[in-house]
């Protein structure tokens, strides 16, 4: 891709002290390839595979459902490839201006009643209906796996990369990766990374999901792959109630830990890292928010020696989007005196 460049992984030794580790680097999403979040990652990928795979002489329209970023991807990826492209949005899930910005590459943008998952079924559905059309989705079902396992992939470079810039900045590998979780697709592909080494001790792995979400911690708690219903949270990206079918096992049995976070633990989190230079949407600062949760507070102790991690372990956060992620959105310091979360001393 003519824009690919590595984004940044920046050290922030004062996150370092406040969780008691020897160094904590972000990877600052917010600018990969001329859009606010990593999804094109795995969007470029999957939509090259899937059109050298396309069959019918009539390549007409990329679909897709979203809850935030990956519609906005997909229907780049359609305008800069000459497609028409399709983007299933729920109601009330996100901002106007959020889905102008999706509308703005040229997509149709078609509200659906209901929760991302609703969406997600409607988008299924009409992509079935026109063979012209092709379904880009990030999350898995029985029968559609193909095309997730394509996005997974193409999710590995974000890893690849950190590899790379902490060789080169002279630090340990990770002792601990926090990622942002919807339907767990980005956590799969971290899980299939950092799993695969041949040699060393690979880093605990720590999800984290909106409590008015929270579908892995739920499945994991319940040991079986369900569903639930969900509510309004302000990490738009990450309110899906169904994981991946594709990515369940690796989280089943490759996550060291998973937590549910508040929005106004997202909304301080996001404050604090833009006070320190990064520009993080809720989805991204919720890696932070997740982190304080675990390494942090009453049973900290407990759960700092469950993911081995001490004074001089490194922490990787995954910032998985920038503020402009969401337009229209309240501002984080909105969004923080909205709650009675205690402010920081």
């Amino acid at each position: 891709m003519p824009d690919y460049a590595p984004t940044p992984l920046t050290e922030l030794p004062e996150l370092a002290r406040e969780l008691g580790v020897g160094r904590v680097f972000v990877k600052d999403e917010s600018a990969r390839m001329g859009l606010p979040a990593f999804k094109v990652l795995g969007v470029t990928w999957a939509v090259h595979r899937a059109l050298a795979a396309w069959t019918t002489a009539d390549h007409g329209c990329l679909v897709a459902a979203t809850d935030g970023n990956h519609g906005r991807a997909v229907a780049r990826m359609a305008r800069l490839l000459g497609h028409g492209c399709r983007v299933f949005v729920p109601a009330g899930v996100l901002h106007p201006q959020a889905e102008a910005a999706i509308a703005a590459e040229g997509a149709e943008v078609v509200t659906v009643a209901g929760s991302y998952d609703d969406a997600l079924v409607q988008a299924a559905a009409s992509a079935m209906d026109d063979p012209s059309c092709v379904l880009v989705q990030d999350t898995a079902w029985a029968g559609y796996e193909e095309i997730p396992g394509w996005i997974v992939e193409g999710y590995s470079t974000l890893f690849a990369e950190i590899d790379a810039q902490l060789t080169e900045a002279g630090a340990h590998p990770p002792g601990l990766v926090v990622v942002p979780v919807g339907v767990g697709s980005l956590a799969q592909a971290a899980l299939t990374h950092y799993r695969s080494r041949p040699t060393g001790r690979a880093p605990a792995i720590l999800s984290v999901e909106p409590e008015a979400a929270a579908c892995v911690l739920t499945c994991l708690d319940r040991e079986e792959l369900v569903s639930i219903p969900t509510g309004f949270t302000t990490m738009s990206g990450l309110n899906c109630g169904t994981p991946s079918t594709l990515a369940w096992p690796f989280l089943r049995d490759g996550l060291d830990a998973a937590v549910a976070v508040a929005d106004a633990e997202a909304a301080r989190a996001i404050r604090d890292l833009a006070v320190l230079g990064v520009s993080a949407g809720p989805c991204g600062a919720a890696s932070l928010a997740g982190a304080r949760l675990a390494l942090t507070g009453d049973g900290s102790t407990e759960r700092r020696a469950d993911l081995a991690m001490g004074p001089t372990a490194t922490a990787i956060l995954l910032s998985t989007e920038g503020a402009t992620a969401n337009p229209g959105s309240p501002s984080p310091d909105d969004l923080y005196a909205a709650t009675t979360w205690p402010a920081p001393a």
